[in-house]
């Protein structure tokens, strides 16, 4: 079954044909830790989840990095603007040192990690930190300069964009009319208003900045697109296969990424670009520098369990936008819910009948879905006709299912009945219900039942015992 991504770089549907034959080098756009991450940022990761596990169950052995950008950086390329990191300092009354800085990054770094683990995101083979790749940075930059393509002024180095051919190719930007638009930069030793900082310089407005290292211009600091070329270069090469990202990357840092590392290297970069589009609220795109966000461990606080929120996720494409509401999260717990009640109906209750035709029409149904561009609301579809199917026995259909896990990641085979905790109160009134129906008074015991159910939760009788859940 041919596999085929949505590449942004050609605005075409393609064929994934990989450098190397059975292996996939893959470099993701990671966090700034400033903050928490918030849901509408933890959709591209689990994008990136699904890409990376449909890859690796078309028998691809994956090379995953991710970066973690652990010294802030300015907020846009206009030059101006305070650093992410120092506001975060300032946010937390930290004092204004280094060492906060560095612990500062570590508590979210930390937070972002259990993020993944929440939702089942199996971490890359690689993270890797901005602070510890600022040789490499450095090395990237004197390339650039070296090939004619950077140029130096008293506050930094700059990216000549006029010296590079296609600038803007990702992007299909039309150069004239953004620089017709510019308006004038606070550097006028820039030569265009669209050329952007390499390094910045530990000099005027940044000679106080805490996060500088030594360098051939002297201290200061990297650009905000420099990292990403020079970690994805050094743990995937010069050339590899698959760059992700949110769409929102796609007209500066990513198009500043190919640029910069292209003019270095003289080679193409990479082959394959995929962007997901945003989450969204009712009222926009959520965004941290407004405070209108919404984390995970909120969605936690509310009841939700976060392998919800990845349901939620698969239900749309990931170049679709996203409204989000927590009625449409809630039909997304249903669904799941529903799901694990299934799985495990077909735990307990065993049976086989096969019939090896039909198991491999699914199995070619959910490949075809999830190659043809990783079309998650489709595959999905195809999980619940297998679960409606009376022509497969249960152990078939869990066969099926876990199978078909490999790519979801909803944690099938974890699924278990639901050990509730009940006030001693609830406890109380199970137990006074019980006796009712030993002494096979019902009318008391129905009474009981309705108690129950007006305190949030309703019983299932089985031959073992109650089951008690909550509603």
């Amino acid at each position: 079954m041919v596999l085929k991504f949505s590449n942004t770089l050609t605005r075409k549907k393609e064929e994934f044909k990989p450098i190397k034959q059975g292996f996939v080098d893959m470099y993701c756009c990671g966090p700034t830790v400033y903050n928490y991450a918030h849901i509408g940022n933890l959709r591209a990761y689990v994008f990136e989840d699904i890409l990376r596990r449909v890859l690796e169950y078309n028998n691809y052995k994956v090379k995953h990095v991710i970066n973690i950008t652990d010294v802030g950086h300015l907020t846009s390329d206009a030059d101006e603007g305070e650093d992410k990191m120092v506001k975060a300092i300032k946010r937390e009354g930290l004092d204004f040192s280094k060492e906060s800085m560095l612990k500062l990054a570590e508590k979210y770094t930390l937070a972002f990690k259990k993020n993944f683990k929440d939702l089942n995101i199996k971490e890359p083979n690689i993270w890797c930190k901005a602070t510890e790749h600022i040789p490499e940075m450095i090395q990237l930059v004197e390339r650039i300069i070296k090939n004619g393509y950077g140029y130096d002024t008293k506050t930094a180095i700059y990216y000549d964009i006029s010296k590079f051919k296609n600038y803007g190719k990702l992007a299909k930007l039309n150069i004239e009319q953004l620089e017709a638009g510019a308006r004038i930069e606070p550097d006028p030793e820039k030569h265009k208003p669209l050329d952007f900082s390499l390094w910045f310089k530990g000099v005027g407005k940044h000679s106080n900045d805490i996060m500088q290292w030594d360098s051939p211009w002297g201290m200061g600091f990297p650009g905000w697109h420099i990292e990403c070329s020079a970690m994805s270069v050094k743990h995937l090469g010069e050339q590899f296969d698959i760059h992700c990202g949110g769409i929102d990357h796609i007209p500066v840092h990513h198009t500043n990424e190919i640029a910069q590392t292209e003019a270095a290297t003289g080679k193409k970069w990479v082959n394959y670009w995929l962007h997901n589009d945003f989450l969204i609220m009712k009222e926009g795109k959520m965004a941290k520098s407004t405070g209108d966000f919404l984390t995970l461990e909120v969605l936690k606080e509310k009841g939700f369990e976060p392998i919800a929120y990845r349901y939620f996720c698969l239900g749309a494409h990931y170049k679709s936008q996203l409204t989000f509401s927590f009625e449409a999260l809630e039909g997304a717990e249903s669904s799941l819910k529903r799901l694990k009640e299934n799985i495990i109906n077909f735990k307990e209750n065993k049976c086989s009948f096969s019939n090896k035709k039909l198991e491999e029409n699914y199995k070619e149904k959910f490949l075809e879905q999830v190659n043809n561009d990783l079309n998650t609301p489709l595959a999905l579809a195809a999980m619940w006709e297998v679960v409606k199917d009376r022509e497969l026995g249960n152990d078939e259909k869990l066969n099926l299912l876990y199978d078909f896990d490999k790519v979801l990641g909803l944690g099938m085979e974890r699924f278990e009945k639901e050990k509730i905790k009940v006030s001693t109160e609830i406890q109380q009134l199970l137990e006074k219900r019980e006796e009712a129906r030993k002494n096979k008074n019902w009318g008391e015991a129905d009474k009981l039942r309705d108690e129950i159910k007006e305190k949030g939760y309703s019983i299932r009788d089985m031959p073992e015992g109650p089951i008690i859940e909550r509603i």
